[in-house]
């Protein structure tokens, strides 16, 4: 979810396509009937403070498991592990029991439309730099210098068509800015995320994500992602006509708007949703990083009166934005949490286990803990916090990049 200062600052400045054939086979994947949670859940258990929520949580360790719209699957809902936004990815999540699959949406050369977290991060989630299609990066990939100059690249979707995209490989998001060629440039890993799944992940166009999570029988994500390209691009194709691509596509497959839960961190988009495709509108996510420092916050839930004011029924939030901690370091509400309440506004929140282990998260002041440092302390203060963010924030929802963790929460207490 997380954006850049450079997108952040397209934010301030604001924002007919032709037949894509897909290449999943019709009908390849099934609704996941049997969920499997794996170890994670049960580590993050033991690894719990005694108490009441550890004891309900170790309670439900032997039960069997469905999936939750509580649980959603952040960039497939696997990226501790896999390529993220990649057919793999996907499967993954709805194995762990996502009930809604994110696709973050970018445009290609020939504005189709293909699932990547931002428009110009190929060079670190693909392969592109190690192939021909290196040549056409918006800054082809330069080797670090012997003066300490590191490695740089920049690869945007709009630098390529849908089927030169196609062609590509999906990878863990990294890289290595030492790196004195291309191939050396695609390693960058963190240590605490794996490349054993990252072989070759299957990119997608954004029709081939509705086809697929629909036949996973699975709601839908979609966040149209902040160009970084001047708009309108080519001269013509502007944002209002990107945001209607992205839900036409959905009407196209003749996916019903209750299953589509758009997203976009640009307040007119959703405007334009409310107003111009209300079916989809109702439940579009207003994502919301205005409130990043103490100096912004306050600013960040001041503007939750204008949402509201302004026919917004969702907002989505980073973690830190609704947890802080009390005298004795527990998390409680933040005031944007009970200020949203009060409005009445739903809220769905992102991304848990995008840091690292939480300890060395907490050491590193990390992004998704940065208001709540002082209560947390391990891995097993994630259940704490997700069990704060549904009784007593009252989230709809959560995304997450290992969805094993979120699924079992919900299971345990009922939430689907």
């Amino acid at each position: 979810m997380y954006i850049d200062a450079a997108a952040a600052a397209f934010v301030a400045g604001l924002l007919a396509v032709s037949p894509v054939t897909s290449a999943l086979p019709a009908d390849r994947y099934k609704p996941k009937r049997h969920v499997e949670l794996g170890p994670r859940p049960e580590y993050l258990i033991h690894d719990m403070d005694e108490g009441p929520l550890k004891d309900k949580l170790a309670s439900c360790l032997d039960r069997e498991a469905v999936s939750s719209k509580f649980s959603i699957g952040h960039r497939g809902g696997a990226v501790l592990q896999f390529p993220e936004e990649t057919v793999e990815s996907i499967l993954a999540g709805a194995r762990m029991g996502a009930g809604i699959q994110e696709c973050d949406v970018a445009f290609t050369a020939d504005r189709e439309l293909v699932c990547r977290h931002a428009q110009c991060d190929l060079h670190t989630t693909t392969n592109i730099v190690a192939t021909p299609l290196g040549a056409k990066c918006t800054t082809p990939f330069t080797p670090a210098s012997p003066d300490g100059h590191p490695a740089t690249a920049k690869c945007c979707t709009s630098d390529i068509t849908l089927a030169e995209f196609k062609t590509l490989c999906g990878k863990m998001d990294g890289y290595n800015a030492s790196a004195s060629t291309p191939e050396e440039f695609l390693n960058g890993t963190p240590d605490w995320r794996t490349t054993l799944y990252s072989q070759c992940g299957t990119v997608m166009a954004h029709r081939e994500f509705i086809q697929l999570v629909d036949e996973l029988g699975l709601d839908f994500t979609s966040e149209l992602k902040l160009p970084q390209v001047e708009m309108p691009f080519d001269g013509e194709y502007t944002q209002e006509q990107y945001a209607q691509q992205m839900i036409d596509e959905y009407k196209t497959a003749g996916i019903d708007p209750s299953r589509v839960w758009p997203q976009s961190f640009v307040f007119s988009d959703v405007a334009y949703w409310l107003e111009n495709e209300p079916a989809f509108g109702r439940q579009a996510l207003l994502l919301d990083q205005s409130g990043d420092t103490p100096e912004t916050f306050p600013a960040a839930v001041a503007n939750l009166t204008f949402y509201k004011d302004s026919g917004v029924r969702l907002v989505a939030p980073p973690l830190p934005y609704l947890i802080t901690t009390d005298e004795n370091d527990k998390y409680i509400p933040s005031d944007y949490a009970t200020t949203a309440k009060d409005h009445g506004l739903q809220i769905i929140t992102w991304s848990l286990e995008r840091s690292p282990p939480l300890q060395r998260a907490a050491a590193a002041q990390d992004y998704y803990y940065m208001y709540m440092l002082n209560g947390t302390k391990h891995d097993g203060d994630i259940y704490e916090l997700v069990h704060v963010l549904s009784k007593e924030v009252g989230v709809l929802g959560i995304f997450s990049d290992w969805s094993a963790t979120v699924t079992y929460y919900a299971n345990c207490f009922g939430l689907f």
